[in-house]
């Protein structure tokens, strides 16, 4: 009796866990990463790229990361992680990092003004004047580069830009008769080119094929045609390449009106899809104007053709036409 007493308890025993590999510290799997190129190659390229220009730029500066971590309120650790490309930062992140780095978001980002000595000096000579500064240096540039008002047949061609229902096509076709040349729609060039519909496009190989189309088209058609009236897509000044080739090769007139009439005018021709999208579509109107005004205004001469009949918005036309014309002669001449 006494000794199952004693007898010891025994308790159910569990099997041994399995080991799991053991993983390097962290620290020494930050520095295998930094330094060997196959795992490197794994990393988002995006990012590798900003923290060398994060690197690149504290070194010009001679400054230490603990000195940018202090002068941007970022832990020296968010901040070496930044530069081996490791850490996803946001963007109030890198403006703080580069208001201590001294220089503008974009140079941190990286874009193509930031990719040399001379792009950046280029900035720094324009940065801070007003736009007729910066139109005159745009202008030399384009001569410069022949891609200026050098063009001989430029005034003879007259591009008609703006949204949608300002009365490019109508009063360009007008206009074309009026003067005697051919009358182009560059929608109708792009679609003929491509062999398909500019919705077809879109869908099937996206906008950057769509602004490529866009670009043969207005090439196409300045090459072959030194006298005309050109009706362009509204979306032409969204890539910065194509409107500075047809400011280059066309006197362009910037057809305006108010976004009410501009949506009026588009349901009047029989498309409600802008209305049926959106109930915020007027708003929506507003916004794409004023993203594009900027550019649109860069155009020869500005008419407005909100609250006038197609016959007083062409006689207008015909008249801005002439008076351009004439300042060429002058010009040219002189």
């Amino acid at each position: 009796m006494v000794s199952a007493l004693r007898r010891p308890r025994t308790f159910p025993t569990k099997a041994p866990a399995r080991r799991r590999p053991t993983a390097a510290p962290a620290a020494a799997t930050k520095k295998e990463r930094g330094r060997n190129p196959a795992k490197a190659a794994l990393k988002e390229p995006f990012l590798l790229a900003l923290g060398e220009r994060v690197r690149l730029l504290r070194a010009r500066r001679g400054l230490t990361r603990k000195g940018v971590a202090e002068a941007s309120g970022v832990s020296e650790r968010h901040l070496a992680n930044l530069e081996y490309g490791i850490g996803n930062a946001s963007i109030l992140v890198l403006q703080q990092v580069a208001t201590a780095l001294d220089c503008a978001l974009a140079e941190l980002v990286g874009d193509m003004t930031t990719s040399s000595p001379d792009w950046l000096m280029l900035r720094e000579l324009l940065q801070g004047r007003g736009d007729a500064d910066v139109r005159r240096a745009r202008l030399a540039l384009a001569g410069l580069f022949g891609n200026g008002h050098a063009d001989p047949a430029r005034s003879r061609r007259l591009a008609l830009v703006g949204l949608r229902g300002a009365g490019k096509s109508t009063l360009g076709a007008l206009l074309a008769d009026a003067l005697e040349v051919p009358f182009f729609e560059l929608s109708r060039e792009i679609e003929r080119i491509a062999g398909c519909s500019i919705r077809e496009i879109h869908d099937l190989y996206g906008t950057a094929a769509y602004r490529r189309y866009e670009r043969r088209a207005l090439d196409e058609t300045v090459k072959a045609h030194p006298a005309a009236v050109i009706a362009t897509p509204g979306g032409i000044v969204a890539e910065p390449a194509t409107f500075n080739q047809l400011l280059g090769h066309c006197t362009a007139i910037w057809l305006q009106a108010s976004p009410e009439e501009h949506m009026g005018r588009v349901a009047a021709q029989g498309d409600t899809r802008p209305m049926a999208a959106s109930r915020e579509a007027m708003d929506d109107l507003r916004r794409i104007l004023a993203g594009r005004a900027a550019f649109y205004s860069k155009a020869d001469a500005v008419l407005d053709t909100s609250g006038r009949s197609v016959a007083q918005s062409f006689a207008a036309l015909a008249a801005l036409a002439a008076e351009l014309a004439g300042m060429h002669e002058n010009a040219s001449v002189a």
